[in-house]
């Protein structure tokens, strides 16, 4: 296990005086021992003491190649996961509990009285992971650069004819090509009315003269997730939707520079949401302003007007505000990642946001 990120775990347990906790996750038991585990519906527990003698208990259809630096406590499909992992809890104090460890373990180690009371104690994890260290950091940048390439050979094709359907096959060609291993969240590939809906479900639609394109995208390098969002038009772009683009863009060049240590996250929805509305669409802006990213898209800790936390440095972010007008079949959203550093953030995609007119091939 990375020693780092557990003392730093064990540490905010000590704070809270909690001194047991149990991590399901496989996202955060991939973060702290550097493995994927995909257990289905069978149990899987890292189990963490304050005192040490951290366990992880396992079903033997997930053999380990590689020490994972903790103890391996195994089990088989004849025999009860968690009365094993109740002969470690302490039986007389708290036991903490992640969001995702499925009710039916829960309520089996209640039976059991494995612990004097349960604490849901995500934030313990989120809140350490929510804190990229330097290889996170540059694991990050990376991913975000080979996202930028992604883009910029997507964009042409908007022109090419293609379905929303087809487009999002292209996408996902695209990051095979470059060596990722997964897209980080199914793409959006949205043309006229359909970018005008947040979070479209691509379909058969195909773009035309005048069309709005939104292309939403990330990808998986080494375990880490991208994801940017570039508009374009194609072959023309009215006056409205030039004027709506730019809104945008001033928008979240307003949201960058909010971003930084000792400001909140509510600051920085309030920075694009507040342009927004003094141009009189904010009506139109229907979402928060971001959300943070790591190992998976979507993590805890979102840019919204209700998240009064504290911007901290190591911290990684999307601020993705948009415009949309389904009368009018317009959409705009531009989103970038940014890093937090000590003194502001870095944004960690360069494609450039100058607004683009894609040629429509006959």
């Amino acid at each position: 296990m990375d020693q780092s990120k557990i003392s730093r775990i064990l540490a905010a347990m000590k704070e809270q005086g909690l001194t047991q906790l149990i991590v399901s996750d496989p996202a955060a038991i991939f973060y702290l021992t550097g493995t994927w585990i995909h257990p289905g519906e069978r149990m899987l527990a890292l189990y963490l003491n304050v005192s040490g003698g951290h366990k992880l208990i396992i079903n033997r259809l997930f053999p380990q190649k590689d020490p994972l630096g903790v103890e391996l406590i195994w089990y088989d499909d004849t025999q009860d996961a968690v009365e094993l992992l109740s002969r470690y809890t302490e039986k007389d104090r708290p036991l903490g509990i992640d969001k995702t460890w499925p009710a039916g373990f829960l309520l089996r180690l209640q039976e059991l009285n494995g612990a004097s009371a349960y604490r849901n104690s995500s934030h313990i994890i989120d809140d350490v992971r929510r804190i990229k260290d330097a290889k996170e950091q540059q694991l990050m940048r990376e991913a975000s650069l080979a996202n930028d390439r992604v883009m910029e050979q997507l964009i042409p094709l908007t022109g090419k004819g293609f379905t929303e359907k087809e487009l999002e096959r292209k996408v996902r060609e695209l990051y095979a090509a470059s060596g990722h291993s997964d897209v980080s969240f199914p793409p959006i590939t949205a043309y006229g009315k359909s970018g005008a809906d947040p979070h479209h479900s691509t379909d058969s639609t195909r773009g035309k003269r005048g069309d709005s394109v939104v292309l939403d995208i990330g990808g998986i390098l080494n375990n880490y997730c991208s994801d940017m969002t570039r508009t374009v038009f194609l072959e023309e772009v009215s006056q409205k939707a030039r004027q709506v683009y730019e809104i945008v863009r001033e928008a979240q060049q307003r949201g960058i520079d909010a971003a930084r240590p000792g400001a909140r996250m509510c600051d920085v929805d309030n920075a694009c949401r507040s342009y927004i509305t003094e141009m009189g669409y904010g009506d139109a802006f229907t979402h928060r302003t971001g959300h943070s990213i790591g190992i998976e898209d979507h993590e805890s800790g979102d840019v919204s007007a209700v998240n009064e936390s504290m911007i901290q440095p190591g911290q990684v972010f999307s601020i993705e505000p948009g415009i949309y007008l389904p009368e009018e079949g317009i959409g705009v959203r531009i989103e970038d990642l940014v890093l937090i550093t000590e003194d502001g953030c870095e944004v960690l995609n360069h494609f450039p946001k100058d607004l683009i007119v894609v040629p429509l091939e006959d």
